[in-house]
């Protein structure tokens, strides 16, 4: 695949190192558009692809073109690239709430792919939703899934409503756990265990349960009763979290991060 990202910050890295690891692609079929000098020239030294400040030297270069640039930055990079695109080439757009009716009218280009990633996917461990206009063909359709399967997991939706949807779960889903991660470490530590030890077990805990989960068959309300004995230590620590309504403001919050990818969307 002859492939292109406009814009390499951490995101657009994650997924020129995935490509490239994979064998998805080779560096000679690469080609990365970044306006940052160091930047551009440290891809250049550690990829050995082709570089350059100008997003038309790399769109022609390529069949697929990945838009990895910041939300804010979108509105000038489509007015640098609009019209540029020839039929048969594909964009793939990773831009957090930017609509494909808005990519296309910008780009002046139908077969848009929007995707979702997530931050695990700097790890090759991600979850990347995405959905494609009708103008994406089959072959542009299992390219995709090539490129963002080598993130991690990916997951095709038939709709950007379910874009907007994933975005307030896994693509904001992270920081929900990171925060639940820091209040864990936080009560560890009122209780008097050092900070580096609350870390560890915490951060083994979260490995090791969701592990289990993977290999387990049984549900998650049936592994939680099986980890709560009646009137014990864990029952007690529920039952906190039932009486300040856990469950109700995990819905709350989600479904504002909802709202707000919809917004955002326009």
């Amino acid at each position: 695949m002859k492939i292109a990202l406009i814009g390499c910050g951490n995101m657009g890295r994650a997924i020129l190192s995935a490509i490239i690891t994979k064998k998805v692609s080779t560096p000679e079929d690469i080609s990365v558009c970044e306006i940052n000098k160091d930047c551009r020239e440290l891809i250049a030294k550690d990829f050995a692809v082709f570089t350059s400040d100008n997003s038309a030297d790399v769109i022609k270069r390529s069949d697929i073109v990945i838009l990895a640039v910041k939300p804010q930055s979108l509105e000038e990079t489509m007015k640098q690239i609009s019209g540029k695109f020839c039929k048969g080439q594909l964009v793939i757009s990773i831009i957090a709430g930017k609509c494909i009716v808005t990519l296309q009218d910008g780009l002046k280009h139908n077969a848009i792919v929007r995707a979702m990633p997530n931050t695990p996917a700097q790890i090759g461990c991600g979850m990347t939703v995405w959905t494609a206009s009708e103008a994406v063909d089959g072959q542009q359709m299992a390219q995709t899934r090539t490129i963002l399967g080598a993130l991690g997991k990916e997951i095709y939706v038939s709709d950007e409503d379910s874009i907007d949807m994933a975005t307030a779960v896994s693509g904001s889903g992270p920081a929900y756990v990171f925060l639940f991660m820091e209040s864990l470490i936080q009560a560890a530590e009122r209780l008097g265990l050092p900070h580096d030890k609350a870390s560890e077990m915490v951060m083994q805990l979260m490995i090791g349960s969701i592990k289990y989960v993977i290999n387990s068959d049984q549900p998650l309300d049936k592994l939680r009763e099986m980890v709560t004995s009646p009137g014990g230590t864990t029952a007690a620590a529920l039952a906190v979290f039932a009486n300040g309504n856990l469950t109700g403001l995990v819905e709350e919050a989600v479904t504002a991060a909802y709202n707000k990818a919809k917004e955002l969307g326009g």
